[in-house]
């Protein structure tokens, strides 16, 4: 492997500090709570370790489970690092009081409309919001100009979603904050009536794929997914991005913070800074997540379509509100 002077001095600086901490060698190393995906959590773990030494431990789960079971742990969390799908999850753990302040250096490697005001996380990649449809059953002069058009009675029946799921409620997240509470519940009517429920993103694809609905809305990663391996689940599938700042082109952040409570507080903030750092975002641009890298001059997989050519609403991702969308969505019979 070859080591660039700057990973050599960290990890020379990490393996001091280890060698003045016993105790971290021989235990689990540190402790992260993982949503994201877990392949590419580990491609990152196994590059930390390979690169500094330190053993990463990754117990992996939901946004929703894991935010709320560090908030409900407080201090006694044993996590020292949470990695999520999208941001609702870190503003949650965030407005508990319960993140550190993450490292100068390793914020400085992220533009600022990825991270947070406060400084307390940061973006490690985002996923975009697309009108995934069947190309048998419709053509593109067909499709909806903006996600507000499946609230129109047209629709009924001809469009599906995963309620459920962190990643439709982030979508819901950035629709509160750009159309206002009142707007977000009538569109949520809406979809009530007009929408068919399925369970998880990737089940959503297939009824697309087999025709069993018109269109879904899910994120991107779905489809090249699947491309990359047989396709069989979206060989009649194809993308639309809603672009023009629609909320349908609302583009999610996936955040990374360092509990206040970590017992490894310098490897973990490390950690965090190898995910953003060259070494992390290049396993988004040639892995198998599919995830757009966020980093400074960080390069995506050039199968994607451009972050900057999506047309992304501006959203701030340290407001969005999942108590308030879990409310609206309830109210709406969605939940």
């Amino acid at each position: 492997m070859k080591f660039t002077l700057s990973a050599l001095a960290g990890a020379a600086a990490l393996a001091i500090s280890l060698a003045a901490c016993p105790a971290m060698a021989e235990d689990a190393g540190i402790i992260v709570y993982n949503a994201q995906h877990e392949s590419l959590a580990k491609e990152w773990a196994e590059g930390f370790t390979k690169e500094t030494g330190i053993k990463v431990t990754l117990r992996n789960g939901g946004d929703s489970d894991f935010s709320n079971q560090i908030v409900a742990e407080g201090v006694a969390s044993p996590a020292d690092v949470f990695l999520t799908e999208n941001s609702p999850a870190m503003v949650l753990v965030e407005n508990a009081g319960l993140f550190a302040p993450v490292d100068p250096d390793t914020l400085a490697q992220v533009p600022q409309n990825y991270q947070a005001a406060s400084g307390k996380w940061v973006g490690v990649a985002a996923r975009s919001t697309v009108f995934a449809y069947n190309t048998t059953k419709l053509k593109a002069d067909q499709l909806p100009k903006s996600l507000l058009d499946l609230a129109d009675p047209s629709w009924k029946g001809r469009w599906a979603a995963s309620p459920s799921g962190a990643d439709f409620q982030a979508i819901v997240s950035a629709l509160l904050q750009l159309k206002g509470e009142a707007a977000t519940a009538d569109w949520l009517k809406a979809m009530k009536t007009n929408f068919t429920a399925y369970k998880g993103n990737s089940t959503v694809m297939k009824a697309v794929n087999a025709g069993e609905i018109e269109g879904g809305v899910i994120y991107h990663y779905y489809y090249f997914g699947d491309q990359a391996k047989t396709g069989e689940n979206s060989k009649n599938v194809a993308l639309h991005y809603f672009k023009n700042q629609d909320p349908g082109a609302f583009v999610s952040v996936s955040g990374g913070g360092v509990l206040a409570s970590s017992k490894h507080p310098k490897e973990a903030q490390a950690f965090l800074k190898f995910v953003t750092g060259k070494g992390g975002q290049e396993v988004l641009k040639n892995g198998t997540s599919f995830e757009y890298a966020v980093g400074k001059g960080a390069e995506s997989n050039p199968k994607l379509v451009p972050l900057v050519d999506l047309q992304a609403p501006k959203v701030d991702p340290t407001t969005l509100n999942s108590k308030k969308v879990t409310d609206l969505m309830t109210a709406a019979g969605l939940l």
